[in-house]
């Protein structure tokens, strides 16, 4: 089988599709576009997400943290609280185990979350270090924004660059294939992890009008915007033109032949809303950018010309592997 996620035909007829709905407590089980489950349990619902990183080597902890996170966000929840597996290969080093927790700590202190437990084991089942993480988080008053909301004649709204935690991973980890980088270009790419969280982004929209959230990760872009289509049972008109794309971003992926729309994102919200252009301005007066890149409506996610999105597929990163 190939590297990344299984498609969405893998997922829904291997898995998915074997799981039955039978506690009234659960508000929100287990689909194709849905990153988060919801359990009432007698008050505010409670949001729980889990996510593996298997793409980094570097900045392993604070990535963990903040793509848990931001599953969460994207259902309008405040993150409370991280459950941590740790996996480690019998040739890690002490410290290179320390680093890691280092790196969770200073990044849940960043987050205000607790690491609440977990499990760490050396095994020879991976040959370098993996974690997976269970977020639990707090729902809004109103409820959880779940996938399910957007609606034609929605606007869809992206935040910040498409692409900021692959470009970050590669001039980490990659480094070596990026010759035709500056070193101010460089240390640009790298300065994008500092970026990865949307948390700020997802509770501001859920109180502002979002019918719909997708924090966008593997498969970029378009792999975020053919989910929430998906979810939302609702197409999507994307303009192309207008999703950021930063240069170094663009650089890079022109070096290696990569396309950033269907690169790692995490970093970058997409919002469904009726009114874009105030959620906009309300993110920039927090300092964050924003931008509409599509309308919601038709069938299918296309571009402006017509051309047809296809569902997500392995993520560009994975071509780095081979």
């Amino acid at each position: 089988m190939r590297l990344g996620k299984l498609t969405n035909e893998q997922l829904d007829s291997l898995i998915l599709s074997k799981f039955r709905h039978i506690r009234p407590e659960v508000i929100c089980s287990p689909q194709i576009g849905v990153d988060c489950a919801a359990v009432d349990l007698g008050g505010r619902l409670a949001i729980l997400s889990t996510d593996p990183i298997t793409s980094a080597d570097k900045n392993l902890g604070r990535l963990t943290v903040h793509v848990s996170c931001n599953d969460a966000a994207a259902a309008g929840a405040e993150p409370l609280g991280l459950l941590v597996t740790l996996l480690i290969p019998p040739s890690a080093t002490e410290e290179q185990v320390g680093r890691v927790a280092d790196e969770l700590a200073e990044a849940a202190l960043l987050a205000h979350v607790d690491i609440i437990g977990g499990h760490t084991e050396v095994t020879d089942s991976v040959t370098r270090m993996v974690t997976c993480a269970t977020v639990i988080a707090r729902a809004g008053e109103n409820g959880p924004v779940l996938p399910s909301g957007m609606r034609s004649g929605h606007d869809v709204v992206m935040t910040k660059f498409a692409a900021l935690e692959g470009t970050a991973v590669i001039a980490e980890d990659f480094s070596t294939r990026l010759a035709g980088l500056t070193a101010v270009e460089l240390s640009t790419a790298r300065g994008f992890l500092s970026e990865v969280s949307v948390v700020t982004e997802g509770l501001y929209a859920a109180a502002h009008g979002a019918t719909a959230m997708h924090d966008v990760t593997e498969g970029g872009v378009f792999g975020a915007a053919w989910e929430m289509a998906q979810a939302s049972g609702c197409g999507m008109e994307l303009f192309e033109a207008a999703i950021p794309v930063h240069p170094v971003t663009a650089k890079i992926c022109d070096l290696l032949g990569l396309n950033p729309y269907r690169l790692l994102s995490s970093g970058s919200m997409l919002i469904a809303c009726p009114d874009g252009a105030a959620i906009c301005r309300g993110l920039g007066e927090l300092g964050i950018q924003a931008a509409c890149i599509g309308r919601a409506g038709g069938e299918g996610v296309r571009l402006s010309d017509g051309t047809i999105v296809e569902p997500p597929e392995a993520d560009e990163l994975y071509r780095l592997f081979a």
